[in-house]
Formats: structure tokens, C-alpha cells, sequence
């Protein structure tokens, strides 16, 4: 076949073609006279690296997959999602903030200072967005995350009542089969997967590209995706619930509270959320508890709760209420509790 009926067979332009020879990705023959002949098999080739183009995969990326050097098909698209989720929620920040100026003005009432206003804090919902990083290097751990475990002989466990919490989780959430569950930051699937022999599909969201291969080893059933908490690649309203275990404080408490706007974004309006994490009750319990440990001569526990960001729960607990949920919360020790949050007026 030749390149203007290879062209025409797949809507695209002969010079596109080209462009795609010179780059590597593809090699038709040549005969004497310079005409370039396709075969089925590269026509076909063509064709799959003009639909990765249209989702928005890079040239260098394009070339990788097909020539099978990295990330298999499932992967990159798996990347390429919470790529274009990013900039889908940057686009709906813009909209929204905008709507905001025109419903607060008159025409003749928008000033430099207000278009200002909204570019510091569309830059600022942005950088906040993309701020995180992982310095635990959760990709590391993921093929041993299970057997680490620290649940016995630690002078400070983070982990303790680990099991318990989980087992909380899943008999506070109100799910039946067929709804589906979101488990943000869901590592190698120990909560979520509870979840799987009542019939209850789980969608589960990590940063971690290791940790989401650990658990769809495990977990095969379970729809992974690679995204964060302030990044979700899901649509709004599109699920029935959400869990999150020992991930939420891994973000400051500026980003927590996006976190919050984000899980309220994808949830139905009569949802649910369930987080168990390491928090405190409020900033006194907090300075309260590092004061005994440090009193005790604990150093480790001192140094843990200062490495990551354990959760001033009444922070939690007032978004909640402020948007319109019902709340209640449950400790199982000092640093470790749950928070139910559901909209309307159903409650445990």
C-alpha cells in the first residue's frame, strides 16, 4: 500500500506519516524510485501510534510502547490519565474562580486587582496541586510493604491496632453489592480488597506505580489507578463511597483540606468517606502527647510524629459540618482514629 493510500485508510496526512518515519516509530519499505510501501502489520502500527497521539502520549513514550523497551499499553494509559485529570482540574479551578469574579462584579466593576486576585490563587491550587512528593519513596517499599509491617516490639508502633482499624473501616461503611468504593492512597489493597467478596467494585488510587503493580498482583479485580489526593482521576460523582488507611497523613494540612474537596468532587451527593489514620484530636492533644513521650524519653515517637503529618482531627471534622455531612469519629489510641463523614441525614 502505498503512503497516500495508507493516508486516506487512516484520515491523516501524508506529511504526518513522514514526520513519524523521521522520528523512528515507523519503516516502510522503500523502492528504487523513493516510493514508500506499507504492509498490513505497519499500517496497523501507523494506526496505533496516531490514537496514542490523540490521548496525548509523548513521541519518545509512543516509541517505548510499541517497541516494548518499558511501560506495557495498560501502564502508559493508566499514566496518561492522571496526566490529563491534572490539567482537567486545572482548567475546571480556572472556570470556577472566573464564575466567581463575574457572579461578585458588575461589568463595569472587575478591577486589575481582582484579575490579580484570581492568578495568585489559581498559582497557588495549582502549585499546591503538584507539590507533593513522595520522600518515603513508597515505589522502594512496595514489593516487602506487607511483611514490614511494624505491628509488635516497637517502642513507638505506628501500626498498632493496624488490623483493627481496617476491620472498623469496612463494618462502619455502608455498602452493598454493586456500589463502587474508592480507596485513595490504597498501597498494596489490604483495606479496600475486604471489600471484593460483597460484590462491591473498588476502584483504587496511589501514586506509587510499584505499589498499584503490588496490588493487581494481589487483587486483580481491583481497578487501580496511578493519582493522589489532590488529583483524583475520577469523574465527579462517580462513586459511592471512599476509604482511605494510614495515607492522609503523608499531606500537610493545607492539602488535606483539597484532599476533602476532591473526595466531595467524585462522591454522590448521598455518599460516604471513611477515613483511619494517624491524627490527633486537635493541636492541644497533640503538644500533649509528643510532651509525655518526650517525658519518657521516647525519642523515637517524638522523631515519627515529626517526619510525617499526623491530622488535627477537629480540622477534619469542621470541614465536614461546614459541608453539610454528618460526623463521627472513633479512637483506637492516642494517635490513631476514624472519622464517618456521610451527606444527608442517615447516620451510624
Amino acid at each position: 500500500m502505498l503512503i497516500k493510500e495508507v493516508a486516506k485508510r487512516l484520515n491523516t496526512t501524508t506529511r504526518t506519516i513522514r514526520f513519524y518515519e523521521e522520528k523512528g516509530l515507523i519503516q516502510p519499505t522503500k523502492r528504487e524510485n523513493d516510493y514508500r510501501t506499507f504492509t498490513d502489520e505497519e499500517v496497523m502500527r501507523l494506526s496505533t501510534i496516531l490514537a496514542l497521539r490523540e490521548l496525548g502520549l509523548e513521541i519518545k513514550a509512543i516509541k517505548q510502547l510499541i517497541d516494548g523497551d518499558a511501560y506495557s499499553m495498560y501502564d502508559y494509559l493508566n499514566i496518561q490519565r492522571e496526566r490529563m485529570f491534572e490539567r482537567w482540574l486545572e482548567m475546571k479551578d480556572m472556570i470556577l474562580t472566573i464564575d466567581r469574579i463575574l457572579e461578585q462584579h458588575t461589568d463595569d466593576g472587575i478591577s486589575v486587582e481582582d484579575v490579580v486576585a484570581l492568578s495568585k490563587h489559581l498559582k497557588n491550587l495549582k502549585t499546591m496541586r503538584k507539590s507533593w512528593s513522595d520522600r518515603w519513596n513508597f515505589d522502594k517499599q512496595a514489593a516487602e510493604y506487607d511483611k514490614s509491617l511494624k505491628l509488635t516490639g516497637y517502642r513507638f508502633n505506628v501500626h498498632q491496632d493496624y488490623e483493627v482499624a481496617l476491620e472498623k473501616v469496612i463494618s462502619t461503611i455502608q455498602l452493598k453489592a454493586g456500589d463502587t468504593c474508592l480507596d485513595i492512597g490504597i498501597g498494596t489493597g489490604n483495606l479496600s480488597s475486604r471489600l471484593l467478596p460483597k460484590g462491591i467494585k473498588v476502584i483504587g488510587v496511589d501514586q506509587s506505580e510499584k505499589m498499584l503493580e503490588e496490588c493487581k498482583r494481589k487483587h486483580p479485580e481491583i481497578d487501580i489507578r496511578k493519582g493522589h489526593f489532590l488529583a483524583l482521576p475520577i469523574l465527579d460523582q462517580q462513586v459511592n463511597a471512599i476509604v482511605s488507611s494510614y495515607a492522609l497523613h503523608h499531606i500537610n494540612d493545607e492539602q488535606k483540606l483539597l484532599a476533602l474537596e476532591e473526595m466531595d468532587r467524585v462522591l454522590y451527593s448521598n455518599g460516604e468517606i471513611c477515613i483511619a489514620d494517624l491524627m490527633f484530636h486537635n493541636e492541644t492533644h497533640r503538644q500533649e502527647v509528643i510532651c509525655r513521650y518526650r517525658k519518657a524519653g521516647n525519642i523515637e515517637a517524638v522523631e515519627a510524629i515529626e517526619d510525617e503529618f499526623y491530622a488535627d482531627r477537629s480540622l477534619l471534622v469542621n470541614w465536614f459540618h461546614s459541608h453539610h455531612y454528618e460526623v463521627t469519629t472513633y479512637s483506637f489510641h492516642p494517635f490513631l482514629s476514624m472519622i464517618y463523614a456521610k451527606k444527608g441525614n442517615d447516620i451510624l
